[in-house]
């Protein structure tokens, strides 16, 4: 994994040690205060090359574009909320998506089933263990966007979320983030609505360099990526885990997601 990873700098593979330690207690310390760490550089550039040269074709040929719109919970019928409360409001979202099965043997696969690298995250997340994402699919979703297109605002379903930035754009496609927004006790409905009328002042934007793992609590922590800008586009890796193993998503979602059901 040497070839894939700098462990000189984020010894992810000796975590009992006096470094590792370190790294954890940084990590789960940046958790708390910001609901986010991020391993900048992790993925070596080497690496990274060609990551990028391989997924280049699978995007050009074989990507599904993924275009939709939707409100900031991926549902349009929350309850308690009448349909036009400022809350809903609608945006779009739109990017191309390579799915797990399409890249068996690329590195960012490689990296994703790594345990060493699933343990860390398990420990910095204060969890027993973690386990990969049995979807076929939806383990690892690698996603381009080109210009004009951007991730628009959302709350993840799962608790945490892992990314690695693959490729960055020229310019455009920040990264943006409310943290503090909503709890699991407090939906905080106005405040949400307030955000996507764009008057939230703790709207962060967070510089990400290509090889940087990030993980965030993006259950509660309101994000997305702003419009792409320029001729390269943003590509990122996203990897799912989750608290206990079989996690799959159904036929429908699959279909949603990536227009099949299926490898």
């Amino acid at each position: 994994m040497r070839h894939l990873l700098d462990l000189d700098r984020f010894p992810l593979d000796a975590l009992r040690g006096a470094r590792g330690q370190s790294l954890l207690a940084g990590c789960r310390q940046e958790l708390r205060d910001a609901g986010m760490f991020s391993l900048d550089g992790l993925v070596l550039p080497e690496a990274l090359e060609r990551c990028v040269a391989e997924l280049g074709p699978l995007f050009e040929t074989s990507a599904f574009t993924h275009c939709r719109e939707h409100n900031i919970y991926f549902d349009d019928t929350i309850r308690g909320l009448a349909p036009h409360h400022p809350a809903l409001r609608r945006f779009k979202t739109v990017n191309r998506t390579i799915c797990a099965d399409q890249v068996p043997a690329s590195p960012i696969a490689q990296i994703y089933a790594w345990q060493p690298l699933i343990d860390f995250l398990a420990a910095a997340m204060d969890k027993p263990r973690l386990y990969p994402m049995a979807d076929p699919l939806a383990r690892i979703n690698v996603m381009a966007y080109r210009a004009g297109e951007e991730l628009n605002w959302h709350f993840d379903r799962a608790e945490f979320t892992t990314t690695c930035l693959l490729q960055a754009p020229a310019s455009g496609g920040s990264f943006q983030y409310r943290n503090g927004l909503r709890s699991d006790t407090d939906p905080n409905y106005d405040g949400v609505g307030r955000l996507l009328a764009g008057e939230d002042d703790k709207v962060q934007d967070l510089p990400l360099a290509p090889g940087t793992l990030n993980v965030f609590k993006g259950k509660n922590t309101a994000h997305r990526v702003t419009p792409v800008e320029g001729d390269r586009a943003r590509i990122v890796a996203v990897f799912s885990y989750f608290d206990e193993p079989g996690v799959s998503f159904s036929a429908a979602e699959r279909l949603g997601f990536y227009g099949r059901t299926g490898t």
